[in-house]
């Protein structure tokens, strides 16, 4: 089974939690069967690999998320990186690209494309399956799956099929509409669109050639920022008449807000926090490492990280968006290919900052033209190289860098540092790579 994971936004709804670097996708929130905390693009990537250990998955994001992904799941998943946004058709046009000319999938092979945060049981996992063995059949040159409604919601838009039976042939589409119009959608039968659907490589292919003059993958990429921003649903779907529909009755939750999140957590508390009895569907998110003590609440998200903190009531969560678009953020933390780090005081002319490295990973080579820094090891053991001189490293060790040393740390063991920056232009783009010899 091919599968393409769709995974963009920057998740603002749901601040302090996410950020542009570390989006909804990656907080770990769901408890997992030994008890560890997963997040959701574990839980996709993982309950896919259950249902079939083979299944090529790749997801479609943006660089900033590269490091998160490999951190949370590994280097084996396929990645097609878009070098900027335009939108879902050319985001799936160039990850079914990738599939056919950098992975090599046979282009009469079905894919499904389904977002990477659902909320979802088992079963979506199984329908995702026979997703794909109906696109193999070739009845359709699109199967979508088309969720059955619980709700007249004017979030999503609608799928009208020809018949009751489990899969239709596509009646016609209708846009999100509002809630007594849904309702008569609902009473006609209609379904959910949550844009999950499944083709065969060389239909989007042939679809992209149409809209798009490029030659292959690495064409494509280099074209990438002058592609037009439109949807898949309004450059294919819409334009498409062999068009199947599977209905898929189990759970299925958009996680887009602290309200819908809440729904799907299996306890109230994650991190240091308490609340009294008299508390009523109160949810304390902490990620600091301070308690959070919750009294006579009713109804209200409480989210603590380095970026901020959330005390809302749950409905009026959904409208955060613009107040968190006003505030001048710095990225506080984010999670790397190697570990990861927390921003822990920004000063004038110096930034402290904490920093855990994965066993066995390392750091790039590199060099900072405005600023010293200073190391002071913490927990593990490992190694640096500062201007091609290698030391064995260990708790109560400091280590220093002029501007413009070349250096790197090696973590034999999990390491923690912190790491002070010192300069007058501290910066994310004060930095250049080496290759080390």
């Amino acid at each position: 089974m091919n599968i393409i994971l769709l995974s963009g936004g920057s998740g603002k709804r749901l601040w302090p939690l996410s950020n542009d670097v570390r989006s909804k996708q990656f907080i770990k929130i769901f408890k997992d069967e030994d008890g560890t905390y997963e997040s959701m693009v574990q839980r996709m990537y993982g309950k896919i690999k259950k249902i079939d250990k083979d299944a090529t998955v790749t997801i479609a994001t943006s660089k900033s998320q590269i490091s998160a992904i490999h951190n949370q799941i590994g280097t084996e998943v396929g990645i097609s990186v878009e070098p900027c946004r335009r939108d879902t058709f050319p985001a799936i046009a160039l990850a079914t690209s990738y599939l056919v000319d950098v992975m090599g999938v046979d282009p009469s092979e079905p894919v499904v494309v389904c977002p990477v945060d659902p909320y979802v049981d088992d079963d979506y996992f199984e329908a995702l399956k026979n997703l794909s063995d109906q696109a193999a059949k070739g009845e359709a040159n699109l199967v979508l799956m088309g969720i059955e409604p619980t709700y007249p919601s004017e979030k999503y838009g609608y799928i009208i099929p020809k018949t009751k039976d489990n899969t239709s042939d596509v009646e016609t589409f209708k846009e999100k509409p509002t809630v007594e119009v849904a309702k008569d959608y609902i009473s006609k039968g209609a379904l959910w669109n949550g844009g999950v659907f499944a083709y065969k490589l060389s239909y989007v292919l042939d679809r992209a050639h149409e809209l798009i003059d490029f030659t292959d993958y690495q064409d494509l990429f280099s074209k990438y920022e002058t592609l037009e921003k439109i949807s898949f649903d309004y450059a294919v779907v819409e334009k498409e008449n062999k068009i199947q529909v599977l209905r898929f009755a189990g759970e299925w939750k958009d996680l887009g807000t602290w309200n819908t999140l809440t729904e799907a957590m299996t306890e109230n508390v994650v991190g240091k926090g308490v609340m009294n009895d008299t508390c009523e569907g109160v949810h304390i998110l902490n990620e600091l490492n301070v308690p959070i003590i919750a009294m006579g609440l009713h109804d209200v998200v409480i989210s603590a990280s380095p970026e901020g903190i959330l005390v809302s009531d749950k409905e009026q969560s959904s409208y955060i968006k613009p107040y968190v678009d006003g505030i001048d953020q710095q990225i506080m933390f984010a999670e790397k290919s190697w570990g990861s780090y927390q921003v822990m005081d920004v000063e004038p002319e110096a930034m402290t900052i904490k920093v855990i490295l994965n066993p066995g990973h390392s750091m790039n080579y590199h060099s900072h033209k405005n600023r010293d820094e200073v190391w002071v090891v913490l927990a593990g053991t490992g190694r640096t190289i500062v201007d091609g001189m290698e030391q064995n490293i260990a708790p109560g060790d400091v280590i220093t860098m002029s501007a413009g040393c070349r250096h790197t740390v090696f973590a034999d063991t999990e390491l923690k540092l912190v790491e002070v920056q010192l300069g007058t232009d501290i910066s994310v783009e004060d930095k250049q790579k080496f290759e080390l010899e």
